[in-house]
């Protein structure tokens, strides 16, 4: 019978707490979802990198704002509320977009708004934050329509 000391226990949950931890995090970056809805919604203004400089930008009154200018000085719920209801000449996507894909728009502006900028310290740890995310919380907490549900 083979005794297992403690120490060798300890290792091998904190192995496999790290190897979960990896497994969460690497789940949490753009994935085909939002990059799908943002092609759909919002490159032909705010462009591929989020710069403002969509096809449609030059035939705007106002240019559209350059996230990595924009996005660190707002919150979450103001990012998603000016996706929802929109705002100036951005038309709202709440009615066109369902809880789950404004989430994925929130996250991929924060995405596009770290390209090509130096980081604050806490923008490093932010995948860790939001690591949960590859749990369907929209289904477990029920907020999200079924697709055949969806009103027009």
């Amino acid at each position: 019978m083979r005794v297992l000391r403690l120490n060798s226990v300890k290792q091998r949950g904190f192995g496999h707490f790290f190897l979960l931890l990896i497994v969460l995090v690497a789940g949490c970056g753009r994935n085909q979802r939002m990059d799908t809805v943002y092609f759909q919604r919002c490159i032909s203004c705010h462009g591929s990198s989020g710069r403002g400089d969509g096809p449609l930008a030059v035939s705007l009154p106002v240019r559209p704002p350059d996230f990595r200018d924009t996005v660190q000085r707002k919150s979450n719920s103001q990012i998603r509320r000016i996706i929802a209801e929109g705002r100036g000449i951005m038309p709202g996507f709440e009615p066109a977009l369902r809880p789950a894909e404004v989430t994925d728009m929130l996250q991929m502006v924060r995405f596009l708004s770290r390209e090509g900028r130096d980081l604050a310290w806490w923008e490093h740890f932010d995948t860790l934050v939001v690591a949960h995310c590859n749990i369907p919380w929209e289904t477990v907490l029920g907020y999200d329509e079924p697709a055949e549900e969806r009103k027009p």
